[in-house]
């Protein structure tokens, strides 16, 4: 497209001294934006405090004693039968 870089020939072979180095253009700046993610592992620590509540109610049952006494009486009729 733009011919021999090494020397500028024309049709008829001859070299041309402002033609031997080429133009150098201004530099254009081209914008490239990535982005990189990154797993950033966090600990994240939980205390568990378990409060047991043993609860008692208290139930009353009634318990019934019984005592049994014996007496004995002897009656003595003094007179009774004769007895002597």
């Amino acid at each position: 497209m733009f011919g021999n870089w090494g020397c500028g020939c024309r049709k008829n072979n001859m070299c041309d001294p402002q033609m031997e180095r080429p133009i150098v253009e201004p530099v254009t700046t081209k914008c490239i934006e990535k982005e990189f993610y990154h797993e950033v592992p966090h600990v994240c620590p939980i205390h568990t405090h378990v409060i047991n509540r043993h609860i008692y109610k208290h139930t009353y049952t009634p318990q019934y004693t019984c005592d049994e006494e014996n007496q004995v009486i002897n009656e003595d009729c003094g007179s009774c039968c004769n007895f002597q």
